[in-house]
């Protein structure tokens, strides 16, 4: 097949994440559905892809022009007949569902099904996410081997999916489950976040040059108004490299009042 948008022949490096997943897709319908799937899934670290009686057979060269480069995880497809057989080696099977109906079973959102995925595979367990056709989602027969039901909690007036979206909600909830990604983070770059010892070393700076144009000339508003200023520049996360640019500022204020003076 040709190269992905990696550059390289063959696609990107991947391979299998640990005791990851394995999606299954029952009964698709087009390939290039295949291959944003599987770009969907190497997003998310899965791996593993089976295939149930693809409509147009496998394999199919269009489904490696839309992969963007997961030529790997198509090139490791497996093919079966029926459900049963997809799944047979498997401890625990999840369908995603978005109206189940006349059926009893546990209803999972996508972050609570991932959470049970991990537990089980941290188990040494392998586990199973079947995704229904484009256009019909899975039927009663193929729910039956799941032992329950993944339904994203979306707008209720639009859930429509196509295939790869759906496949990527879970697969970026499957990552989530161990990424240790702080939810906050300040992006520094070559700078750091400013000690206390460099903001007090500006404060003097900016109090001195204050003074020394008469701002703070209100001895009894003073101790409030440097408070204030204390506040402003503690509230957040200075950096070293914006302090720098206040001393700066501070100096070139101070030295244009001295020229202005002269």
């Amino acid at each position: 097949m040709e190269a992905g948008v990696t550059g390289k022949e063959g696609g990107a490096p991947l391979e299998p994440i640990g005791n990851s997943p394995v999606v299954i897709l029952v009964r698709p319908q087009m390939a290039e559905n295949i291959g944003t799937t599987a770009r969907a899934m190497a997003n998310g670290g899965l791996f593993h892809m089976r295939l149930v009686a693809p409509r147009d057979g496998w394999p199919l060269e269009r489904a490696w022009r839309t992969a963007s480069g997961a030529d790997r995880i198509l090139e490791a497809v497996e093919v079966f007949d029926t459900v049963d057989e997809a799944v047979a080696d498997l401890h625990h099977v999840y369908a995603t569902c978005p109206r189940p109906r006349h059926i009893i079973k546990t209803v999972l959102t996508a972050r609570g099904g991932a959470a049970e995925l991990r537990a089980a595979t941290r188990r040494g367990l392998r586990v199973g996410l079947l995704f229904g056709p484009e256009r019909t989602g899975l039927d009663n027969e193929d729910m039956a081997q799941a032992d329950g039901l993944i339904r994203y909690p979306l707008n209720p007036g639009f859930m429509s999916l196509n295939l790869a979206q759906a496949v990527m909600v879970m697969a970026y909830e499957w990552w989530l489950t161990e990424d240790d990604t702080p939810p906050r983070e300040l992006m520094t770059n070559e700078t750091h976040v400013a000690t206390k010892g460099e903001l007090e070393n500006f404060m003097r700076h900016l109090i001195a040059d204050l003074d020394a144009c008469g701002f703070l000339r209100n001895e009894q508003k003073k101790p409030g108004m440097v408070r204030n200023l204390r506040h402003f520049f503690t509230r957040g996360e200075v950096t070293e490299q914006e302090l720098r640019t206040l001393h700066g500022v501070v100096t070139e204020l101070s030295h244009g009042r001295k020229i202005r003076q002269g």
